[in-house]
């Protein structure tokens, strides 16, 4: 697995990449390599859950006019490379940012965005309502996209107070969301990381982990505790001096 050490303004962190998500893995080194993180900064910071990087629109920004940061993109998106039960955010992770579901219902990453994972410890109890909040929320996503394309039909029937066509589209739905939707569950690995080490859990089956961090945790918590504004970027700005591969 290639490592990698990301040279920043408060310290170093080391992290090696994993080889089984090959697509961010490959993109990834390409971009260090070409020094594209250079100058960039770490330009959303949340205490307990993680700090994110990459917006080439945060270049040159360090000690200029506060704006909000974080829109920018190189111009192209990965396919996600999501294996949860593998590949989770535990404290440490590195792993690719990108837009919401509603936009991107395939979940695929930003081409440059990435962030590590902070995190705190859960008890067994939170991690279980956790289980059933994001069982839900897929369900709910899922339900809403089902919904959509069925709206003309959907409306014809409550025009026409055509009770039986209505319970049976939303029947056809629910029978759709049972087969596509499966009650989401931490694997015990999980469980002993999120109870013993820490995490930020609420992100997993979400976002591709492609990496993870072997030194700089205490840099980690030293960029994660740095006072934020209301767009979250750190008020003294943590810059990226440069990512380095180490072959």
């Amino acid at each position: 697995m290639p490592t990698i050490i990301i040279h920043t303004s408060l310290g170093d962190m080391t992290a090696t990449l994993y080889d089984d998500t090959p697509r961010h893995r490959d993109n990834f080194l390409k971009l260090c390599r070409e020094r594209y993180y250079d100058g960039v900064l770490f330009h959303r910071v949340i205490k307990g859950f993680m700090i994110q990087a990459g917006d080439p629109q945060s270049k040159d920004q360090a000690g200029k006019l506060r704006r909000q940061l974080g829109a920018g993109d190189i111009g192209y998106t990965i396919e996600h490379e999501i294996m949860a039960d593998k590949h989770f955010h535990r404290r440490g992770a590195l792993a690719a940012a990108r837009t919401s579901d509603e936009v991107n219902p395939e979940k695929r990453s930003s081409g440059c965005q990435f962030y590590i994972v902070q995190g705190k410890k859960y008890g067994k109890r939170e991690l279980k309502r956790m289980e059933d909040a994001l069982t839900e929320y897929r369900r709910n996503g899922m339900e809403q996209r089902l919904l959509k394309p069925r709206a003309p039909e959907l409306l014809q029937a409550r025009m026409n107070g055509d009770h039986a066509a209505l319970s049976r589209i939303h029947a056809e739905i629910e029978a759709e969301i049972a087969k596509q939707v499966q009650p989401f569950t931490f694997t015990e690995e999980q469980k002993e990381v999120y109870v013993n080490e820490g995490g930020t859990p609420s992100l997993d089956g979400d976002y591709t982990v492609f990496g993870c961090l072997t030194d700089g945790f205490d840099v980690l918590d030293e960029i994660a505790k740095q006072k934020t504004d209301r767009f979250d970027r750190p008020m003294q700005d943590v810059v990226i001096k440069g990512i380095e591969v180490v072959e």
